[in-house]
């Protein structure tokens, strides 16, 4: 879920928001228009799911905060679900 994130955050920070601000062509950043719609309805999920995580393996709550905080920047989504498959 966290790999899903990143990449809908990825897609996000880097693809609709320069179209949607630094384009002028209204057109053209419309046919990204469902970029923030997906991202907004897999982020609480994603939340949800690292909470869920947290709490089955009993994280501390200094790790649950940056575990969720993750989730806010693209790379470090992908990063935390790397360490966490490895065990870490």
């Amino acid at each position: 879920m966290a790999i899903w994130a990143g990449v809908m955050s990825l897609l996000l920070w880097f693809l609709y928001m320069p179209a949607k601000y630094l384009v002028s062509d209204e057109s053209f950043y419309e046919r990204f228009i469902w970029i923030p719609i997906v991202h907004g309805f897999t982020y609480p999920i994603y939340l949800l799911a690292a909470l869920h995580l947290c709490f089955k393996q009993r994280k501390s709550l200094l790790a649950t905060a940056l575990f969720l905080l993750a989730g806010t920047l693209p790379v470090a989504s992908i990063w935390i679900e790397r360490s966490v498959a490895k065990g870490r």
